[in-house]
């Protein structure tokens, strides 16, 4: 069965901000792995608008070969939205969720293919709170943002749940990803 994987960059305080990490080359590079090894990446309104960005490369490559190559792959890979306002998107293989996240989590689950990703801060804890993530892969950078959207922000209470280290891996900027595997 395709594992759900909620992966995220983040602060060393906790925070999702794409404006107070640097993603150099090694992390692009690792981005482009991680998108290789799935077929889906599951976002939410914000996260997918942020992310609609990537096109722009592909129509004008930037030379440099991590950054070209993560915009080829993202704009490849097929997008799942999940939106109360967006109604229509035009990025290529995108489409608007038409269920509720537990139900187009668990079909996409029992199709054959590659794993699925979560890639928004509220999707990561609404499967968190479904019982739909089966790893974590949170890359932690060294950076104290003082503020912003917080990860676990709306967990519910003490979930059943304790995490299994996997795996870690450390890149030159000092960032480290934390590979977890929840136990129940």
């Amino acid at each position: 069965m395709r594992k759900v994987i909620a992966a995220i960059n983040m602060t060393l305080d906790g925070f999702c901000d794409h404006t107070a990490v640097v993603a150099d080359d090694e992390i692009h590079q690792h981005y482009n792995e991680l998108l290789k090894s799935a077929d889906a990446v599951i976002y939410g309104r914000i996260t997918y608008q942020l992310m609609e960005y990537w096109p722009t490369v592909v129509e004008n490559p930037t030379g440099n070969k991590s950054i070209d190559e993560f915009a080829e792959t993202i704009d490849n890979i097929s997008k799942i939205v999940f939106s109360h306002t967006l109604k229509n998107v035009t990025w290529k293989n995108t489409r608007v969720a038409k269920g509720s996240l537990k139900e187009e989590v668990l079909a996409l689950r029992q199709q054959p293919g590659k794993d699925i990703l979560v890639g928004s801060p509220s999707l990561i804890v609404a499967s968190l709170n479904l019982g739909l993530v089966d790893e974590f892969q949170l890359c932690i950078h060294p950076v104290i943002a003082g503020s912003g959207l917080p990860l676990l922000k709306n967990i519910d209470n003490r979930i059943n749940l304790n995490l299994k280290l996997l795996r870690t891996k450390t890149f030159g900027s000092g960032a480290i990803t934390l590979y977890y595997e929840p136990t129940r």
